[in-house]
């Protein structure tokens, strides 16, 4: 497991990043005492894949995450309860994953062979995504902030893929630490596409170091302030 360390920092809290690549990590996540660490619930899911690349990357992922924070909370992994905060956006009962009482603030992202986790003091979100195809990110900018259109629009086809995956994951890991997730339309708030992420308002956005054919990216509450 290696850190993924932020393309730039500034004064708010940093959160700690995790980078894992699946094809290390998924023969010692398979064994019984990794797969006993997941709930009943999680391994039921991981079961239900038919791909195994696919259930690799949850088992990856959800094995990580349990024994990371059974570390921070000095309890067995096994035993770290979750829950779901309500949402920003309706108020139900399906926001982000969060451990009751919020001792520590978590994130998971994965894609392909790329696991990503981020733990904090405060609100956090993390996204990793692979370059799409050209098409695909064609197709899907239309989506995004007018200006993040623009700018887009403006990059040759050979280099779109890497800016939209900039753009999208600096998206989604703002919209995953808000809690509000895409129950909140991708085009409303603006994060670039630009070599440097904006920053919204009460919110630190930052790029994260990630393998080639991926961009990441993470969100962390600003402290109040004083």
């Amino acid at each position: 497991m290696t850190s993924a360390a932020p393309g730039d920092t500034d004064s708010a809290r940093s959160p700690v990043v995790h980078l894992l690549r699946v094809s290390e990590y998924a023969a010692e996540a398979a064994g019984p005492e990794a797969l006993a660490v997941l709930s009943a619930a999680e391994r039921e899911r991981a079961e239900a894949f038919v791909r195994p690349g696919d259930r690799d990357r949850y088992v990856v992922a959800h094995w990580a995450l349990r024994r990371e924070l059974g570390a921070l909370l000095d309890t067995d992994p096994a035993d770290v309860p979750f829950a779901q905060a309500d949402c920003p956006v309706c108020g139900g009962p399906h926001g982000r994953p969060v451990v009751p009482g919020n001792p520590v603030h978590f994130s998971l992202s994965h894609a392909g062979d790329v696991v990503l986790l981020a733990f904090a003091d405060a609100a956090v979100g993390v996204d990793v995504e692979g370059h799409p195809a050209v098409s695909s990110a064609t197709e899907t900018m239309t989506a995004l902030h007018p200006r993040e259109q623009e700018e887009l629009a403006a990059v040759g086809r050979d280099a779109l893929p890497a800016a939209f995956a900039r753009c999208w994951t600096r998206k989604e890991a703002y919209l995953k630490a808000t809690g509000a997730g895409l129950g909140e339309d991708p085009g409303r708030t603006y994060v670039s596409a630009l070599d440097r992420p904006a920053q919204p308002a009460g919110w630190h956005l930052t790029d994260l170091a990630a393998p080639a054919g991926y961009a990441a990216a993470c969100a962390v509450r600003r402290p109040a302030e004083q």
